[in-house]
């Protein structure tokens, strides 16, 4: 990837074609299934879903220039990664593991999915994913988690 990506349609052309329909397919579930709200935009040089300074004027704590992240989904060098910030969420995170499908290996890190066999990500649970937690529900994890 170019150190420089600035648009979506950038990113995804500069994807190996052997990820794009899997890149192309994840896009199009969060587009089409997270609550109204979420922003699509490039977010730490991924396709990131956000909650915009119109909604949350604060913004991200760490750099509160940027929007309040939520969801990224990027092609890395030996997977594809789904970082999902509301996995913080005991009650997202328990649902999400319990119906992970039993005969994959599920290789998780602290809100952070990878998928090293793009033949096997669970489509249909992203999409029940997606539709989970609203901007408003994420808005209130997150200051309960990070501003204490």
């Amino acid at each position: 990837m170019t150190a420089e990506i600035t648009t979506i349609d950038q990113y995804l052309e500069e994807l190996p074609e052997e990820r794009k329909p899997a890149m192309n397919k994840l896009r199009e579930i969060f587009k089409t299934n997270l609550p109204i709200g979420f922003e699509e935009c490039i977010s730490y040089g991924m396709i990131g879903y956000v909650v915009p300074h119109s909604i949350y004027p604060k913004g991200y704590h760490c750099t509160p220039k940027l929007p309040l992240p939520f969801i990224n989904i990027g092609s890395k060098k030996n997977n594809i990664a789904l970082h999902h910030m509301g996995m913080v969420d005991p009650k997202i995170l328990d649902w999400f593991t319990e119906n992970y499908p039993k005969d994959q290996k599920l290789d998780m890190g602290v809100g952070c999915i990878r998928f090293k066999k793009i033949d096997k990500i669970p489509y249909i649970l992203l999409e029940e994913l997606a539709k989970k937690i609203t901007p408003a529900q994420w808005i209130d994890v997150y200051e309960k988690r990070y501003l204490k």
